[in-house]
């Protein structure tokens, strides 16, 4: 009876000691390889500090080298993984990117607004040259965006999608978990792809739609791939808003911002992770988790994709054939190849920093190389004052020292589709006044410190500001400065009229802008259809309406297209890889040396009180009133308050 009696107790104080593991939410480890935004980088590009970055073979040996340490890891895509080199002109007739990243092993992909620069029929057509392929690709996921009621084509590119499998979300099963999957497109993305004939959803009721339905099919752990993005100010920064929203979801891979994230963002439960843009970086996070939702990270790192990865050799041999078939199908046409040499240089064109206002070599060699294709590529090109225009948001690559190539020509400005449905935004021609030119100066000056983006680069125009001046009254000097290039014209119009011969060096000419007078002004399609939306971005002070030469109104950006004498558009990146060619052996001229421009933007962030209120418009005179007010008020108050004080303190006094 003892030992029965010892027997029991020992079992007794055995479950006790064992209860509470018994308890004890079951532990699991999740980790995730994520990229965004890879912008077609199949190839290197110099990062401009001498060594290289991206590349589609290295990003593939960084992946495998991933998988080797966590076999059960997933691998997915945050969107805009198209449009971004010469490669992307096999976007809509052979689903390069898809295929490519089927072949590197992703599980997953969201959609992100760049997938539609050819519109919803070219995505439609991509999804079907992809899965005529009969490749590996990865799943794409798209919750809220889906084709308009009404858009012609919706039946053609629902079919697409269908025969793809795009989805809203998806169950994965791996390592013994399930996970539930699904894509968002954002408020600003959606923005960004005006042509997509798509509408946007909710994000986070189709979210919460999303992951209702995961959970209740048994998905374990959430991930939202979102081409969204998160921004400094909170309030611009949709992924949090999101996590907040939908505190369900696990992990968040945020893509369309280009923001790159040494450390996750942690809202509540929920992980935000970025990569970089253009294949920089290779993302892994490793959590570890309960079911109960407790979350510890394990691990989080950035793996570089540059010259210290070896080049994955299935991989690379693919990029090859994409780039083969590129040089006999678009490059033919212009009579280039892909690797070609267009002439060098010995100092580097960075890209413009964001949200700093200066002149750009960059922007500057775009603007004269529009300027030049109006001259020269231009059949019955007008002879009228031109001005040319580029923005920051356009110009997607810098160039490095060195030879300068086709593909890097390219690289520079390979956003949007013309209306011949290749790759590549044509130039078009419009007329502005003088005084909508002075406008479009103003944007620069006042719009650009809240759309860095919008920062102009022009040529055929000078102009001064101050940043320090009232909104929309920054501008201080502006005039026509016509340069005239004798070295890359077989003759020149001189302004009055005589024909000179070419002797080598340029010279600018300078005129006062007329209020009334139509400018001829030539930029790419997207810059040209954004001009019409200045009025409303700076709440009607400011308005820009490009006109025909007649001073009508345009109606159709397509009649404005400038063409070659064979009636071919004139793209932007042609017109750039043209007129560096021009330069040949002998180099890019110094005068694109200077990393802020060579002067013909001028920006003062001087506060001498005469040079603020120099010239003030009605707006400045306005805001001068107002303080002006304020002040004799702040002065009078002041002194009432003092006489008050003394009342109080001597009381109103008595006669004698």
């Amino acid at each position: 009876m003892k030992r029965t009696r010892y027997i029991f107790v020992f079992f007794l104080l055995l479950l006790c000691a064992l209860l509470p593991a018994l308890a004890a939410p079951e532990s699991y480890k999740t980790t995730v390889l994520f990229t965004h935004d890879l912008h077609s980088h199949f190839l290197p590009q110099a990062d401009g500090e001498g060594g290289e970055s991206g590349g589609y073979a290295r990003l593939n040996t960084a992946l495998n080298r991933e998988r080797a340490k966590y076999p059960d890891a997933l691998t997915v895509d945050g969107g805009d993984f198209s449009i971004g080199s010469l490669i992307q002109t096999l976007y809509t007739t052979q689903g390069a990117e898809l295929r490519t990243m089927g072949a590197m092993g992703y599980d997953a992909a969201a959609v992100g607004n760049h997938e539609f620069d050819h519109t919803g029929t070219g995505f439609a057509s991509m999804l079907n040259a992809a899965v005529n392929s009969g490749d590996r690709l990865p799943a794409l996921l798209m919750a809220n965006y889906k084709p308009a009621d009404g858009n012609p084509d919706k039946l053609d590119i629902q079919r697409a999608m269908a025969a793809y499998g795009v989805q809203d979300y998806m169950l994965l099963e791996r390592g013994g978990v399930t996970y539930g999957i699904f894509g968002l497109m954002g408020v600003d993305s959606d923005s960004c792809a005006p042509s997509s004939g798509f509408v946007l959803g909710d994000m986070a009721g189709n979210a919460q739609r999303c992951v209702d339905a995961l959970k209740a099919e048994g998905a374990q752990f959430i991930i939202c791939l979102s081409h969204s993005g998160t921004n400094e100010k909170k309030k611009l920064s949709e992924d949090e808003q999101l996590a907040q929203a939908v505190p369900e979801i696990d992990l968040i891979v945020s893509g369309h911002t280009h923001s790159t994230l040494t450390e996750p963002i942690v809202v509540g439960d929920t992980y935000i992770v970025s990569a970089g843009p253009y294949c920089e970086n290779l993302g892994s996070i490793t959590l570890s988790w309960t079911e109960d939702g407790a979350k510890t990270l394990t691990d989080y790192h950035l793996i570089p994709i540059d010259e210290t990865l070896t080049d994955d050799r299935e991989i690379s041999l693919l990029v090859e054939q994409w780039k083969r078939q590129v040089g006999g199908t678009y490059l033919g046409r212009y009579g280039l190849t892909y690797d070609q040499a267009l002439t060098r240089t010995d100092f580097d064109l960075p890209t413009p920093v964001s949200g700093v206002q200066s002149g750009s070599a960059l922007g500057e060699l775009v603007a004269d190389s529009f300027l030049w294709a109006a001259q020269n590529l231009e059949a019955d090109s007008p002879d009228v004052p031109t001005v040319t225009v580029t923005a920051d948001g356009v110009l997607r690559a810098p160039l490095a020292t060195g030879e300068i190539t086709t593909s890097m020509a390219f690289d520079v400005l390979s956003m949007g589709v013309g209306s011949d449905g290749t790759s590549g935004f044509p130039l078009v021609g419009v007329y502005l006044t003088g005084k909508e030119l002075k406008a479009a100066a103003e944007v620069d000056a006042s719009v650009t410190p809240l759309m860095p983006a919008a920062q102009l680069y022009m040529a055929g125009l000078e102009y001064s500001f101050n940043t320090h001046r009232m909104f929309f009254n920054r501008v201080t000097d502006i005039q026509l400065a016509q340069r005239v290039d004798f070295m890359h014209s077989a003759s020149v119009t001189m302004p009055d009229g005589t024909q000179a011969p070419p002797t080598g060096g340029d010279h600018v000419f300078y005129e006062d802008l007329e209020d009334d007078q139509l400018y001829r002004v030539v930029t790419g399609m997207y810059s040209a259809q954004m001009l019409s939306t200045v009025k409303g971005k700076s709440m009607g002070l400011l308005s820009l309406e490009p006109k025909m030469a007649d001073g009508s109104p345009v109606t159709d950006f397509e009649a404005c297209i400038l063409r070659d004498k064979n009636g071919n558009e004139i793209k932007e990146w042609y017109a750039l890889a043209a007129y560096l060619q021009s330069f040949g052996e002998e180099g890019l001229s110094r005068r694109y040396s200077y990393p802020n421009g060579d002067g013909r933007k001028d920006v003062s962030h001087s506060w001498n009180p005469i040079e603020l209120v120099k010239n003030p418009s009605w707006i400045t005179l306005a805001a001068l009133a107002v303080l002006t007010a304020v002040v004799v008020l702040a002065v009078f108050l002041i002194r009432w308050l003092h006489y008050a004080r003394k009342r109080r303190r001597y009381g109103k006094g008595t006669r004698c």
